[in-house]
């Protein structure tokens, strides 16, 4: 049996492996195809070089130059562009291959070394919000939550952090273990599961910023945005996207991912197939949409400014890229506000030329227009009060994200929309999002000032 199995990963594994270096693009890939891969092909290797051991002679070197291309993909936050259920996915397969270069060779030729992998535990642990949701965005499965993740134990004891390794019990607390917990065990220490700081922002290639009221309190406040690239693998056309918790509802979301073997679904290349399924277009996602044209398709997005205090914290991105078509100039502010018991999302827009703009949210719950401007979201008996302070005239409508097959149904789910048929010249649309905390006790208004002036 052994010889077997032996047999069949030389024929089905590492001799087409080999084959594929130098030839296939996953070596020379950013992302998780080459953790994958290269992770496979080192271990396989490794498992029969006492026999075979021209497999890891060959392999080994090979993935070793292969393997930093994906590794430069966490500078030099630990961010990880293809989102939290993907870092998993990717963190895993790095785990493994580093830990089977460390016992089967003593060493792992310095790839450990890799300053975002030092940092990479806090991705998980910050992008998680209260409600357990991730910040969902990129190909990530509908209602992605926080789940065990081995590879914190290993990253706890690779980089002495005994902080990714508290998350992971606090997570196993709730989760049955997995064989991998036992390999790269890290006791708990019993300290805080989370950290000091309410705010991260993780800079890279996608950068992310996360804004919470509280860690030890299931009710609290959380705002997460993203910025980056709308070439990433697995990407969305959602630049600027964000999501919100508060009083354990997501009110907020992202729809997840689309059926993978729907025709075209790789196709992301301008006027790709992949950006006509709803999931993947701007228009499910909470990001504006000018002259009913989605993102993009190869635009990018900066953070221009982050700050937090303690009681106040806020980003800017600016969008340009992604509606040059229209605008000279679109810039998004998401800011906690009212000692963080509201979102305050306000967006500016210098249009070129005059087209129809649309703010749109995402949301499972019930919506209720009680005013032009003021809406009323319920879900799960909470309440999420929504306030449109700009521009004046504008109105809130409703809008299903329903879709039919062959795409997924999305049934139930809304939108709550804002649509100005022929706007023109310097707009601004500022719409605050404000949780009732107990009786009718929610944040009514908000002070507005330019964006550059935040």
């Amino acid at each position: 049996m052994r010889q077997a199995i032996r047999n069949a990963l030389i024929k089905n594994g590492l001799k087409p492996g080999l084959r594929a270096y130098g030839k296939h693009w996953w070596p020379e890939s950013d992302h998780n195809w080459n953790q994958v891969c290269n992770g496979g092909m080192i271990i396989g290797a490794l498992a029969i070089a006492d026999s075979d051991p021209k497999y890891a002679e060959e392999i080994i070197p090979l993935a070793l130059q292969s393997l930093p291309l994906a590794l430069k993909s966490y500078e030099p936050d630990g961010a990880w562009g293809e989102g939290p259920a993907y870092w998993n996915y990717a963190t895993s397969y790095t785990a493994y291959a580093l830990t089977a270069l460390d016992t089967a060779l003593g060493r792992d030729f310095g790839l450990s070394n890799t300053q975002g992998l030092l940092k990479t535990g806090l991705f998980p642990i910050y992008t998680t919000g209260p409600t357990g949701l991730f910040l969902n965005f990129a190909d990530s499965k509908e209602r992605n939550s926080r789940k065990p993740m081995p590879c914190m134990f290993w990253l706890a004891r690779r980089y002495n952090n005994p902080l990714f390794a508290e998350a992971e019990h606090a997570v196993l607390a709730q989760y049955a273990a997995s064989p991998e917990h036992i390999i790269w065990y890290q006791p708990s220490s019993r300290d805080r599961p989370y950290p000091q700081q309410l705010d991260h922002y993780f800079r890279g290639p996608v950068e992310v910023a996360l804004f919470r009221s509280a860690w030890d309190d299931p009710n609290a406040l959380f705002v997460g945005v993203k910025a980056g690239y709308n070439q990433v693998n697995h990407a969305h056309l959602d630049l600027g996207n964000f999501e919100l918790d508060a009083l354990g509802v997501r009110w907020a979301r992202d729809l997840g991912s689309e059926n993978y073997n729907l025709p075209g679904y790789w196709n992301k290349e301008k006027g790709g197939r992949r950006w006509s399924y709803y999931r993947l277009r701007s228009a499910s996602h909470n990001v504006p949409i000018l002259g009913g044209k989605d993102q993009d398709e190869l635009a990018e997005a900066r953070f221009m400014k982050y700050e937090t205090v303690d009681s106040y914290a806020f980003v800017l991105v600016d969008l340009t890229g992604a509606y040059k078509d229209f605008a000279s100039r679109v810039t998004r502010g998401v800011a906690m506000v009212d000692d963080r018991r509201a979102v305050l999302v306000q967006d500016e827009f210098k249009l070129r030329k005059t087209c129809e703009l649309a703010w749109g949210m995402t949301t499972d719950a019930e919506i209720t227009i009680q005013e032009r401007t003021v809406a009323r979201l319920a879900l799960r008996n909470k309440q999420l009060v929504a306030r449109l302070l700009s521009p004046a005239g504008a109105e809130f409508i409703i809008e299903s994200a329903e879709q039919k097959p062959p795409e997924k149904p999305n049934t139930g789910v809304r939108r709550l929309v804002v649509r100005l048929p022929q706007a023109k010249g310097d707009i601004q649309v500022a719409v605050l999002l404000s949780p009732v905390w107990e009786a009718d006790d929610f944040v009514k208004e908000a002070p507005l000032k330019p964006l550059m002036k935040w």
